[in-house]
């Protein structure tokens, strides 16, 4: 059995990094024109052409030298979306850093490692600055600081509910539609029984923590970058996620006639 070159093995596990490096940058909110720069950076600084083709959920990549004689081609499946920003910038960071002091692909290797075992924020942490930021929303709206205790108590126990949901393994749609529900719940009764001292800017507020910002910003970054296969199939999943938080509004208003 011929043992591969050196030159071979090199193209096929600078391949595989890369797979791995677009993947970890879908699932983590990147948007496609900013995988594609990442993942040809890298390239280009060995020395490789490389060629994508990203769907929503599928990267496929193909590297090759410049006299195409070595040559790596295979694709890898993304794991479900989310949003993880010291992820997104950690492998930017790292991408310079290839192209500036000329790392190998065991180095590359270590660091993504290092990347994906960085711990998230508290559980206690997330929800905490994600009530204060009801809480703002609330008060741009004019809201006083009874809908701002109220909007805060929503958004927490609205988050809670959603991430207690999510690890019972159901659908991502039906999670954000039990913490709109939740929410809204804790927030309309508020304005059915607070005999006016609280107002509407807390039950519209409620949710806003909800509102897919990524995937509607990344819909959009798409279709002015000319990826418009992605930019629908992202814009779509931003408007279904409105229909959930939307659905979640309406129970409650079906629940207190409103």
């Amino acid at each position: 059995m011929i043992a591969p070159s050196p030159k071979n093995k090199e193209v096929k596990d600078l391949g595989n990094v890369l797979l791995n490096v677009g993947a970890m940058l879908l699932s983590s909110g990147a948007s496609t024109g900013r995988t594609r720069n990442t993942i040809s950076r890298i390239s280009d600084s060995f020395g490789y052409s490389s060629d994508l083709l990203i769907s929503h959920r599928t990267i496929m990549l193909t590297i090759s030298d410049k006299r195409n004689d070595y040559f790596f081609n295979n694709l890898k499946r993304s794991p479900p979306h989310g949003v993880n920003f010291k992820l997104l910038s950690g492998i930017s960071r790292l991408s310079w850093q290839v192209v500036e002091e000329g790392l190998t692909v065991n180095q590359i290797n270590d660091q993504l490692s290092r990347l994906a075992a960085l711990k998230h924020y508290p559980r206690w942490f997330t929800l905490l600055f994600v009530g204060l930021a009801g809480i703002s929303f609330c008060r741009l709206s004019d809201g006083d600081a009874v809908d701002m205790v109220t909007v805060f108590i929503a958004t927490v126990c609205g988050l809670f509910i959603r991430q207690e949901v999510l690890k019972l393994k159901f659908n991502p749609y039906i999670c954000i539609y039990c913490g709109a529900f939740t929410a809204s719940l804790i927030a309309g009764g508020g304005l059915k029984y607070g005999m006016g001292f609280i107002h509407e800017q807390a039950f519209a507020t409620s949710v806003l923590f909800l509102i897919p910002g990524v995937p509607l910003i990344n819909s959009f970054s798409d279709m002015i970058d000319g990826n418009l296969n992605n930019a629908i199939v992202r814009g779509l999943n931003g408007f279904i996620i409105s229909f959930a938080i939307g659905m979640g509004l309406l129970t409650s208003m079906l629940i207190y006639r409103f």
